[in-house]
């Protein structure tokens, strides 16, 4: 199926294993430039590497934690006018509610709710100019169970 979106630019984050890595190899096979984070660069590059030999996909690596300002910052230079954006470092605190303090669920909502609006708030007016922008959000499969 032709997605009509080869030769746009996405941001991927947490893209080097799981849903992140999974979305990254399908945009790089539909012809999307990618720009792909993670916190491990080892893993990231392995990552970039498969999907480059995958599809031939351009990619871009940059290893950091994204939901930090700085984070974000190394992102966004690398990709400062990204047609899709996949938003991906977000899920619940490892570990039984009833373990969970305030500071493990302040970082659960940033990473889950803040990082996302930050993003979308600094690629979206591009978006707009361009007439063309896609945005997916996504959390966790530990919605449905915990994380142990």
């Amino acid at each position: 199926m032709d997605l009509e979106i080869s030769g746009r630019k996405a941001i991927v984050c947490a893209a080097s294993k799981g849903l992140g890595r999974a979305c990254a190899m399908s945009l790089g096979r539909a012809g999307v430039d990618l720009v792909i984070n993670a916190r491990t660069a080892e893993t990231l590059a392995a990552t970039a590497q498969e999907i480059r030999a995958d599809s031939g996909a351009n990619v871009t690596t940059v290893d950091c934690d994204i939901t930090t300002p700085a984070g974000q910052a190394m992102v966004l230079e690398a990709c400062p006018k990204p047609d899709i954006l996949i938003n991906n470092a977000g899920g619940p605190p490892p570990g039984q509610l009833a373990d969970w303090e305030r500071d493990d669920w302040i970082k659960a909502l940033d990473a889950n709710m803040l990082t996302p609006i930050f993003l979308i708030k600094a690629t979206m007016d591009g978006m707009i100019e361009r007439k063309f922008g896609r945005v997916v959000n996504i959390t966790s499969q530990a919605v449905l169970s915990p994380i142990d």
